[in-house]
């Protein structure tokens, strides 16, 4: 069934992408164990994608406690999960550029009632998708079960559209309730992913940043910028992580392409330290009557 703005070879490919994304999803969770290392976990589910035949649409993030987003692991990665973590795994998979992002939280501490609000937030969310519904309902939505739980919704996040090859386009879909709003239209492709906190409700950049993103094309001097392009062309402007990159010059090649405009950093967004943080993700494909979970 698909739907009057989608091909049907769009619409197969996301679907397919969907599922490939939510095995394996589920498969990663299941790795996620206190004393594990980081680096172990995020290399076996990013192998788990290429061995499926599709591609990474990023880099895993796995994020951890007050850390919502943006995380991944570095080269030589030490860190290992420790019982009490809060866990967040965040997966996107592409076929042909069409994109699959969901996302789940593992608990190794004990914080049923925190998963339980961002994990039943997007099911509040996704029961109210169909053509007419508008982006302030369904954050209102969002914002009503995170909020009854006692914790705060992000502000600060948000879902996001999905394009070929492109991770983030209209519509913005927030985690708060707000007047009016775009309304939903047959045909659009978007993950809603709620966050819910026991800290602030806000994230902020920390110092740490794994993964990057071509923005534009520009011309460079610095020969390991130039190898670095080379390296990431095959992404057509999908972000990579750092570890991806085999250049001895990395660091100072990837900040001369960040100083120039060329390449966009990710800073690990947080929320306040010693705060925990959950997130749940699923993609939708908006239809005549409501909506195709494509990561269920």
């Amino acid at each position: 069934m698909k739907t009057p703005t989608l091909s049907d070879d769009a619409f197969d490919s996301y679907r397919e992408a969907g599922r490939i994304a939510s095995r394996i999803r589920n498969a990663g969770a299941g790795l996620i164990r206190a004393g594990t290392f980081v680096l172990e976990i995020v290399e076996s589910v990013e192998q788990m994608v290429t061995d499926s035949g599709a591609g990474l649409a990023f880099p895993l993030n796995l994020s951890i406690n007050e850390d919502a987003a943006h995380d991944t692991a570095s080269n030589g990665d030490e860190r290992v999960l420790a019982a009490g973590d809060i866990v967040k795994l965040d997966l996107g998979v592409h076929l042909d550029g069409y994109i699959a992002d969901t996302a789940v939280t593992i608990d190794l501490g004990d914080c049923p009632l925190l998963i339980e609000a961002s994990s039943c937030a997007l099911e509040a969310a996704i029961a109210l998708v169909r053509p007419g519904a508008t982006i302030g309902q369904i954050g209102g939505a969002i914002q009503q079960e995170i909020e009854s739980r006692g914790f705060r919704p992000v502000a600060n996040l948000t879902g996001h559209g999905l394009a070929r090859y492109q991770i983030h386009t209209p519509p913005t879909i927030p985690n708060l309730w707000f007047q009016d709003g775009s309304a939903l239209e047959e045909g659009m492709v978007f993950a809603i992913e709620p966050f819910a906190s026991t800290g602030s409700g806000r994230v902020t950049e920390k110092q740490r940043i794994e993964i990057f993103q071509q923005v534009s094309t520009k011309p460079v001097r610095l020969p390991a910028a130039r190898r670095i392009l080379g390296v990431i062309r095959e992404r057509r402007g999908m972000p990579f992580a750092r570890r991806w990159i085999p250049e001895e010059r990395q660091d100072f090649a990837l900040s001369t392409l960040v100083s120039q405009g060329i390449v966009r950093a990710y800073p690990v967004l947080a929320d306040i330290p010693g705060c925990f943080v959950s997130q749940h993700e699923h993609t939708l494909i908006v239809t005549a009557d409501g909506c195709i979970v494509t990561t269920s």
